[in-house]
């Protein structure tokens, strides 16, 4: 069990385009199983490559529902749908909450850490979890998408 260092804004590999991956080996599979443990660490339920740095398209999600642990290397949005408001934070913005709009529903190819294509749709917020941690693949970082930010007492009363 390795916990890596999440990277906090205004680092600015955060607001960097992500290359993809092309080679699938132990060490790929090292590096996705050290994102799950820093991600269930910082007790988050996403967490992009490059929240630890590295600037491959490699996102971990795990929402606590019966899909368990989802890979997504180098995925793609091929379809959304509906809308859908609601609050959102991110482990390189220890503190910060807001409102996000998003689409209700995703349809994702991607691959997993052998190399495996697939496709995948969830909706609600798992499609929310997986639409904020593909934006940090492009750079875009869920503060840009704010509608209105929450005091932290708000959440946690």
């Amino acid at each position: 069990m390795t916990i890596r260092k999440i990277v906090e804004h205004p680092d600015p590999v955060l607001e960097t385009e992500c290359k993809s991956v092309t080679t699938f080996d132990k060490k790929l599979k090292k590096l996705v199983q050290d994102m799950f443990d820093t991600m269930y660490d910082a007790e988050g339920v996403g967490l992009a490559a490059p929240q630890i740095g590295i600037a491959e398209r490699i996102a971990v999600v795990d929402v606590g529902d019966e899909k368990g642990q989802i890979v997504l290397i180098n995925p793609v949005v091929k379809k959304t749908s509906g809308s859908q408001t609601g609050p959102e934070g991110c482990l390189s913005f220890p503190g910060l909450f807001g409102d996000v709009e998003r689409p209700f529903e995703v349809t994702v190819t991607a691959q997993d850490e052998d190399g495996k294509e697939f496709t995948m749709k969830a909706n609600d917020f798992l499609a929310r979890a997986i639409l904020h941690e593909i934006d940090h693949l492009h750079g875009i970082l869920f503060t840009s998408k704010v509608i209105a930010y929450y005091e932290n007492e708000e959440l946690e009363g």
